[in-house]
């Protein structure tokens, strides 16, 4: 797919140059006027170690197990790591609202948010040595955003409330099954999860009106869930069959009962995304937070992000007891990423209009 049309303009982006003679890293007046693309990997290592201190945003222990990447960050430069855990959109406005007086360095955005952090001017460009292996839809020209993982919705059942779990959308139209969704005026999951159920029944990004008219029948025979199907209602029982990224799916199924839990991509296809690094334009520890990116994109970085169920976006080796932890590659035979992102980052605009007037006035 080509890559420009993930490609958008940055508005007043300032041209970086390199700071001549820099063998250790950036000196600290000079981090906003530096090429970290023209910097050696040493370089950029010797800074993280000077800087020593990493600010996330978006990017919490208990996610795609970063956790393991934290800890081995700090064995490898010294780096203590601290997280605020927010959504994209907050991110970006986190990011924009500090300005020069940034205090996080790097975030982690689905990737819709990723061009807009780049038109908005708040993206410092890394492309990292693992440029020529990321694909060329899931990354900026320039490294302003990287794709570091993906997600594909899938179906999770709770089969202590369903005898048979449905393995399809066409199961989920034809059955009596309750579907839990979340909040879709606000959460990037349940917006892709309308997509998702679009392309099933012949729309796209331009037409996602087969999407809503899906769920909307489901609410008019009362089998809609509109709450944020997430652990405690899983553990509890309140769900029976939810939407979600596979990587969360598995997460959950295997943090409450294995054996519980059915997860499946539905048949005819699904929707992938992906969650990509920013780092700040204006983060007080941009060497930390490119090593950083480095690192997330490594053999390892890239298994950390698989023992948390995410899918790495290289192609890499996994042990086997990583392996194990994801669904079976054949179920994502059907699975293709988004067609038209612009299109896409449109619709996401009227989504929320068109599910409360189409939607939820048949909730009950």
């Amino acid at each position: 797919m080509d890559r420009q049309i993930f490609k958008t303009i940055a508005a007043g982006v300032v041209s970086l140059s390199v700071l001549a003679g820099c063998s250790s890293g950036v000196k600290e007046e000079s981090k906003g006027s530096v090429d970290y693309n023209r910097l050696s990997l040493e370089e950029i290592e010797e800074g993280a170690k000077k800087d020593g201190e990493l600010a996330s945003v978006g990017m919490p222990d208990t996610w795609a197990n970063w956790v393991q990447t934290w800890d081995e960050l700090e064995k490898k430069y010294g780096i203590k790591h601290t997280d605020t855990d927010m959504s994209s959109a907050e991110e970006l406005a986190k990011f924009e609202s500090e300005g020069e007086n940034g205090t996080a360095d790097i975030g982690d955005v689905g990737i819709a948010f990723g061009p807009i952090a780049e038109e908005k001017g708040l993206t410092l460009p890394y492309k990292t040595s693992y440029w020529d292996e990321i694909p060329s839809w899931a990354k900026d020209d320039d490294g302003d955003w990287i794709v570091g993982y993906t997600g594909t919705l899938a179906f999770i059942t709770d089969k202590n409330k369903a005898k048979d779990a449905p393995a399809s959308w066409e199961d989920l139209k034809n059955g009596n099954y309750k579907v839990s969704i979340g909040d879709v005026e606000t959460a990037n999951q349940a917006q892709f999860a309308v997509l998702a159920a679009a392309y099933a029944f012949g729309g796209d990004e331009k037409n996602i009106e087969p999407g809503v008219e899906f769920f909307a029948d489901l609410a008019k025979q009362g089998r809609l869930g509109t709450n944020d199907p997430g652990l405690a209602q899983l553990e509890k029982g309140e769900v029976e069959v939810a939407i979600m990224w596979d990587f969360n799916a598995l997460n959950y199924r295997d943090q409450i009962n294995k054996d519980r839990f059915d997860v499946t991509i539905p048949e005819e296809g699904s929707v992938m995304s992906g969650y990509a690094t920013i780092i700040n334009k204006h983060a007080p520890n941009p060497n930390a937070a490119a090593a950083a990116r480095e690192y997330i994109l490594s053999d390892k970085g890239q298994e950390n992000l698989a023992r948390g169920y995410a899918r790495p976006i290289r192609d890499v080796q996994l042990p086997e007891d990583v392996k194990a932890k994801l669904l079976p590659d054949e179920m994502y035979k059907n699975v293709q990423p988004v067609k038209d992102p612009d299109a896409w980052t449109e619709t996401t605009k009227q989504l929320p209009q068109a599910w409360q007037e189409e939607v939820l006035i048949h909730v009950k």
